[in-house]
């Protein structure tokens, strides 16, 4: 019980609460990574207290895989939160960040406008083949658990992380801002895709949590293109691209993507996939039969790229 109903304000306030209150203090940086550290070990320790489904607990030869995509892509998150000042040296900001707010309103607006801008490139990446072709690296997982949240082609974390951040660089965002920002990111990626069957109540129709981020992951082009946002559902609900079905329970033959099942699995042929001929996808259009299975029509000026 405790479990199921602590462990999202655990992580969401708690954790969120410690890495602001060192960034706001100027504390030492790797104090935000212990702080990482043990989102990382609770988010393990709550799937196995309250999993979603026991079989994604288990390795399917992809859990060294899964820790490589991690150690990348946070580097790369790590590195752009450093970069800061000497972007800021480059291309000087215009002042226009709201720093006489209280740091906690600085972060949840750093968060939101983070939000809006990955949001929108990922739904780009749902109808650009050119961007498809390196976001499908995420779609090809096949068991949903904490560490898939980073599980991401190093070029395409690039892409959404500027998206989401280089607007607030612009206006000034504060480098300790940023780091807060960045343990944010780290942490919602590690519950939304967790296999922890935890519960929000009503905050799972605006929180991109776990249980409605699951219907991002359906294999079938069209069905899964859903549910885009982050942080936060807002934006899918403007976009008319939120989905929720209360009583879709979910297992390991309906993630994946469809029309590719035989996706590569380690990470080195995920890294070079994209760029050969076989990492696009055909223009098609997907739609789901009432058994939940999937039809596919060619050449429709409204389908999607994406497999």
């Amino acid at each position: 019980m405790v479990a199921r109903y602590g462990y999202v304000p655990f992580m969401l306030i708690g954790l969120n609460g410690v890495g602001i209150a060192l960034a706001s203090s100027g504390a030492p940086k790797i104090w935000l990574l212990v702080v990482l550290v043990v989102a990382i070990v609770t988010a393990f320790l709550v799937e196995r207290i309250i999993p979603y489904d026991s079989e994604w607990n288990h390795d399917r030869a992809d859990s060294i895989r899964d820790r490589i995509h991690v150690a990348v892509n946070e580097t790369l998150i790590l590195a752009s939160v450093a970069a800061i000042p000497l972007l800021a040296a480059i291309v000087p900001a215009p002042h226009l960040w709201p720093q006489h707010w209280s740091f906690v309103a600085q972060v949840l607006t750093a968060i939101l406008v983070a939000d809006f801008g990955i949001t929108v490139v990922h739904l780009a990446s749902h109808k650009v083949g050119l961007l498809w072709r390196f976001h499908a690296v995420h779609h090809s997982i096949t068991r949903f658990y904490s560490l898939n949240g980073l599980m991401k082609h190093p070029l395409h974390q690039t892409v959404e992380m500027a998206a989401g951040v280089v607007p607030l660089i612009l206006i000034g965002l504060p480098v300790n801002v940023a780091s807060a920002l960045a343990l944010a990111v780290a942490i919602q990626l590690l519950l939304q895709h967790s296999n922890a069957d935890y519960r929000i109540g009503p905050a799972k129709y605006v929180l991109a949590l776990n249980e409605g981020h699951r219907f991002h992951h359906l294999k079938w082009a069209g069905v899964g293109d859903v549910n885009f946002g982050l942080f936060t559902l807002i934006w899918d609900h403007l976009m008319r691209t939120y989905s929720y079905d209360p009583a879709r329970r979910f297992d390991s033959t309906q993630l994946g993507m469809a029309a590719k099942p035989d996706y590569p699995s380690d990470y080195l042929h995920q890294m070079i996939y994209p760029f050969t001929r076989g990492g696009g996808c055909a223009l098609k259009s997907t739609t789901a039969t009432p058994h939940g299975d999937a039809q596919t029509s060619d050449s429709d000026p409204a389908s999607k790229y994406r497999c």
